[in-house]
């Protein structure tokens, strides 16, 4: 009897277990799709156009060689993921009247066998009206290059030196390849023995190929430019004619913190040379660094159009030495995650480090942007400022310039069409603020349109990343 129940017992446990595992239980629902908020970035068709103009927060100190001011996109951010966009100006203070700062320069210019011809008796012209506008305060190596690397050590300008350097210049002739960074490592030793007697210093590099001979790696010499400019050289790079490359030579200025020169026509060389020196005359701040601290709140940050690399949570972004009444505008997109309900954020604290060339002093500004968090999506969007909503798409339509320029230098027509149709897309957003902009795309169609050779696709593409720069804010290039 106790067998049988045992065995009934058992027919039964069997029988649950397999009715258990015949019908599952079944998964649990997935979370709800995370949403970023774009009211910042995105304008919605049935949006009405923001009309805000909210307060610009200046910097403190005010009495230094440069200044700040900014503000974010809006009062108010959503809480949980979300976007914004913040627009910082950097402004140089005016140089007084007839204030001129002494430089101690270095010419550096390529004498290779492609500078044949027009390019090098523009080149020779232009070097030689740069040295008559010295003074005797003023000092001046020369170095020209082609495979090997010819130094004139550096001097004082006096009538001597002017009549002997004048000379020199007027006997140069094409010859070899291309050694830019033996040429550059010529100029850094001419100027290193004098950078304590002098608060700027600076190299003026000119190229019309790319390096074919030293380090011709775009990393290696942009770390070597990097290097020249920690201790205290400026690196301006201007290539000339339509066969040197515009990348590396944008590449050395920005590392430099210097000027790019993309100078198809020789002729424009004496004119670029002047500017360049009057530029390094009238320097008020050198070694110019934007410290951006990101806050937890903020998973990325992204200053477009601009060069800029992260040590923890600072992002960092280098920028060229200004001359009196110089500006930098900076836009800065932000993907947020707040976990704030309410209360005010800080969203951005930015930090601009420099060295004050009149006190020959290093010295900074700094300033913080604050937002209110809000689950209220309508205050979000009703507190939106236009003026950086502007800023905004004009750097996003930017970066479709910039894309279609690479694609034009690839030789991709279709590609570049469609990124031009992109940008004029995203300009005509804000098409009355932003008209200037829309002319540019429909000059740059017409002009692709119109290209009947490779040659003339590669010009436009350059007159296009020309334009791409100074619409991001940056005034360093000719």
């Amino acid at each position: 009897m106790n067998r049988t129940l045992l065995l009934v017992a058992a027919t039964g446990v069997l029988a649950v277990g397999a009715l258990l595992l015949g019908t599952p239980p079944e998964p649990p629902a997935p979370p709800p799709p995370v949403v970023t908020d774009t009211s910042h970035t995105v304008r919605r068709a049935e949006d009405p156009p923001a009309t805000r103009t909210l307060p610009l927060v200046t910097s403190r100190p005010e009495d230094g060689a440069l200044s700040m001011a900014g503000k974010l996109s809006g009062a108010y951010v959503q809480t949980g993921p979300s976007e914004a966009f913040a627009w910082l100006e950097l402004k140089a203070r005016p140089a007084e009247a007839g204030q001129r700062v002494p430089v101690n320069l270095a010419l550096v210019l390529d004498r290779s066998g492609s500078m044949n011809g027009k390019k090098l008796e523009d080149a020779r012209r232009a070097a030689a009206e740069l040295v008559r506008r010295l003074t005797p305060e003023d000092r001046l190596a020369f170095i020209d290059y082609g495979t090997d690397v010819r130094v004139q050590p550096s001097r004082r300008m006096t009538d001597e030196a002017r009549a002997e350097l004048l000379a020199l210049i007027s006997e140069l002739r094409d010859e070899g390849s291309t050694n830019i960074s033996g040429a550059l490592d010529s100029a850094a030793s001419a100027l290193r023995p004098h950078l304590r007697e002098y608060r700027v210093s600076r190299a003026i590099l000119l190229s019309d190929g790319q390096p074919t001979t030293g380090i011709v790696s775009e990393p290696g010499l942009l770390d070597q430019v990097a290097r020249l400019r920690r201790d205290g050289i400026t690196v301006s790079a201007l290539g000339v004619g339509r066969d040197y490359q515009e990348t590396l030579m944008r590449g050395m200025a920005e590392q430099g913190g210097g000027f790019s020169g993309f100078i198809d026509d020789s002729e424009r060389l004496a004119e670029v040379f002047s500017r360049e020196l009057d530029q390094a005359t009238r320097t008020v701040a050198r070694l110019v660094e934007l410290r951006l601290d990101v806050p937890p709140e903020v998973r990325h940050l992204e200053v477009m159009g601009m060069a800029s690399f992260r040590e923890g949570n600072v992002l960092k972004v280098p920028l060229y030495d200004m001359a009196g009444a110089q500006t930098v505008r900076v836009v800065a997109k932000l993907t947020l995650d707040t976990g704030k309900t309410s209360g005010t954020l800080a969203l951005l604290n930015a930090r601009l480090h420099y060295v004050d060339v009149a006190r020959d002093l290093p010295a900074d500004t700094a300033l913080r942007l604050t937002a209110e968090v809000t689950g209220d999506t309508a205050r979000v969007r009703e507190h939106l400022d236009k003026e950086v909503r502007v800023h905004a798409v004009r750097a996003l339509g930017t970066q479709q310039m910039v894309a279609a320029a690479e694609e034009m230098k690839r030789g991709n027509k279709v590609k570049a069409r469609g990124l031009l149709d992109n940008a004029r897309a995203i300009f005509g957003s804000s098409a009355e603020a932003l008209s200037g902009e829309l002319a540019d795309v429909s000059r740059s169609q017409a002009a692709l349109a119109g290209a009947s050779s490779a040659e003339e696709t590669q010009a436009e593409s350059r007159n296009l990343l020309k334009k791409s720069i100074r619409n991001f804010g940056q005034n360093n290039t000719y």
